[in-house]
């Protein structure tokens, strides 16, 4: 059973790959954040999510720390990423063992880096390159899950863990916030940011985007609007937006 959180689509994207090759089925958790889950599968747990400042996204272990898992207890970990996980193993393997989970270990997967408040965007060509290198390490890691052997251990080192410790708290603490957050007059009032927000923390007010306070910078508000209306203050003004294509069957 594969489960995902995905904001702008990398591990839609990678959940989707994974469900083909091995014929399981996959789990948007957004539809499970504000209620209990209970899972049962007699294949092997496989979480999917993004790397949020070096770990996985908050929501995405509270949604596991709250959900019932039975039948297969083997647990996979893949984590889409800009570059590389930091130590996000650390806070993965306790929470296996507070689940009672085997842990099976943390694939990282480079894909198209969506986090466009500090970082531009990467263009077409680069974004086919890095989903084609994609591919192929999924593929390389499918009989390892099939076969229930481990995923190859990462190496980490101190400022790994300085990066998924203290640099990581304090993004959540002093940058991840929703007040620069705006809308310009080109809005069409669609709506669209407000279906795509994985938390629903937006809510069209007087046909207008207005945020909450449970936002987890995920970017699918300012990626998916179709008329690029929306900006986080002045660090994504100008700013070419991404999102991942559909994964499409191979067979």
């Amino acid at each position: 059973m594969i489960f995902y959180f995905s904001g702008t689509g990398n591990s839609k994207y990678c959940a989707d790959m994974l469900a083909d090759k091995l014929e399981d089925i996959v789990i948007n958790t957004a539809d499970y954040i504000k209620k209990d889950g209970k899972f049962n599968s007699d294949k092997p747990l496989i979480f999917v999510c993004p790397t949020y400042a070096w770990k996985i996204p908050k929501v995405f272990a509270d949604f596991i720390k709250k959900s019932n898992f039975s039948g297969n207890n083997n647990a996979y970990f893949i984590m889409t990423c800009g570059g590389e996980t930091g130590n996000a193993q650390k806070e993965i393997t306790d929470l296996c063992m507070q689940k009672g989970f085997i842990y099976r270990g943390l694939l990282p997967i480079v894909m198209p880096d969506n986090y466009i408040v500090l970082f531009p965007a990467p263009k077409e060509e680069q974004i086919s390159q890095m989903i084609e290198k994609a591919h192929k390490k999924i593929n390389d890691n499918i009989n390892i899950i099939k076969t229930l052997v481990n995923f190859k251990p990462l190496n980490t080192n101190a400022f790994d863990n300085l990066k998924s410790g203290a640099i990581n708290t304090g993004m959540y603490k002093f940058f991840i916030k929703t007040k620069k957050f705006k809308v310009e007059n080109t809005c069409i009032s669609c709506g669209k940011c407000e279906k795509v927000c994985p938390l629903n923390n937006i809510k069209l007010i007087n046909n207008k985007p207005v945020w909450g306070n449970d936002c987890t910078h995920c970017m699918a508000c300012i990626s998916y609007c179709p008329v690029s209306a929306i900006d986080y203050g002045k660090a994504t003004k100008g700013k070419r937006r991404y999102t991942c294509c559909e994964y499409k069957k191979e067979r």
